[in-house]
């Protein structure tokens, strides 16, 4: 009853390998937009903060349209892909990597935002009295400061990324062995007769995984605040 079909246990590890490819490309992306936002004033900054966030407040399905519009065999960037390299990102794993990271991406930046606007300025001044350049200020001072909210971002991406169902569906359907993930997985056995016991099973799989990072998300923050004195 408890035991994982094959089918299931291939969403399963589906969704593990979108997950993962989602937070590991997006991942220097977010640094730089967490780190733009924090750290720089610059001419229509609000609407590059509205942009970064704008996945958090539009139904997934527009994301996954908008994705599907532009990345898409016929669209303007998914095109060009296509033609120049043969490559095809709508209605493939790649794909659904690509719209766990856009919808994840706002959770990640938030949370390194959040630690880079944590580290006192005067360490990195410091840093630079004594000669360093601001590329080596980041790497050596900046950075290592802003790691346990780095890693807070990767683990709500991470488990953002494996609850990622609207915007991957639209963008790349729901495709066994190929786009299915855990939450399409799902929804497929709840549509399905008799699926009711595989649903449980994933239902109960995905609440303990969305609850084990949700912890160890809790855990990091805990000890942002431990070392900027504040617990």
């Amino acid at each position: 009853m408890w035991s994982l079909s094959p089918l299931e246990i291939e969403a399963f590890m589906l969704s593990l390998k979108v997950a993962f490819w989602a937070v590991l490309v997006s991942l220097p992306f977010g640094i730089l937009a967490a780190w733009l936002l924090a750290r720089r004033s610059f001419p229509g900054k609000s609407l590059f903060n509205g942009l970064v966030h704008l996945p958090l407040i539009i139904p997934p399905v527009a994301v996954g349209y908008l994705l599907l519009v532009l990345l898409g065999r016929n669209g303007a960037l998914g095109g060009w892909l296509f033609d120049v390299f043969g490559i095809t990102i709508a209605f493939s794993w790649k794909g659904a990597a690509v719209a766990a990271a856009v919808m994840a991406f706002p959770l990640m930046v938030r949370a390194i935002r959040l630690s880079l606007e944590m580290v006192d300025p005067h360490l990195e001044q410091a840093a630079r009295t004594l000669g360093a350049s601001p590329l080596r200020v980041f790497l050596t001072v900046t950075l290592p400061l802003t790691v346990p909210g780095i890693l807070t971002g990767v683990i709500l991406a991470f488990a953002r990324s494996l609850g990622e169902f609207g915007a991957t569906i639209t963008f790349v359907s729901n495709i066994p062995g190929e786009t299915r993930t855990l939450p399409l997985a799902l929804y497929t056995l709840t549509q399905t007769p008799d699926g009711e016991l595989g649903a449980a099973r994933l239902l109960i799989l995905s609440v303990v995984l969305a609850l084990a990072a949700l912890m160890l998300s809790e855990m990091l923050a805990r000890r942002i605040a431990r070392q900027l004195g504040g617990g």
